[in-house]
């Protein structure tokens, strides 16, 4: 099985792992899959919204990185026993300019797996970084400025780059449905 050869509580490169392979493996273990393709995203709100629509956050939602890290541990722990998670976040926002506000967000996603290993409940998320296009943009808070800005030189795709992948998966576990979760208690 796919997920016995992964530590149970960690934040990772997706590198030679398929999306659809890592629901397969959640399935079969019986954990909560979650996936959310940022390519659309060209700031730091955007990823968070994304985020937000695609883990089905509820409305209150705060839309900033202690409240997603809320969204993916105490408010989910305190609905029940949780049986593990597996997370993929395809195309963070990349470029080398805003390294910080990526890495603030996947430390969001590591903090939770420590949240989550603390209680012996796997938490694995994979990720990839954009590089390519409008994806590579740079700064995702004035990702705005940096197209007008005749300063910012555009990041040469190589032709044989991968397209971003678009995903037909079968809708996924509402983990944070907390509605759903709380009438289930």
């Amino acid at each position: 099985m796919l997920l016995q050869s992964i530590r149970p509580n960690i934040v990772q490169s997706i590198r030679a792992y398929r999306p659809e392979d890592l629901q397969t493996a959640a399935n079969a273990a019986g954990q909560h899959f979650l996936y959310t393709n940022l390519s659309a995203a060209k700031n730091k709100q955007e990823v968070l919204d994304i985020i937000a629509r695609d883990f089905l956050f509820p409305d209150h939602f705060g839309k900033n990185l202690d409240a997603l890290y809320d969204c993916i541990t105490d408010m989910v722990h305190k609905s029940g026993p949780q049986p593990g998670f597996v997370v993929v976040l395809e195309l963070i926002p990349g470029g080398n300019v805003d390294r910080e506000t990526r890495e603030q967000l996947l430390d969001a996603f590591r903090d939770a797996a420590d949240f989550w290993g603390e209680r012996k409940i796997p938490f694995r998320v994979f990720y990839s970084i954009a590089v390519s296009g409008k994806e590579s943009a740079g700064n995702w808070d004035k990702a705005e400025v940096a197209q007008n800005d005749p300063n910012v030189k555009p990041v040469k795709v190589s032709k044989n780059a991968p397209a971003p992948m678009i995903m037909n998966l079968p809708p996924m576990s509402s983990v944070f449905d907390t509605a759903a979760l709380l009438a289930a208690a």
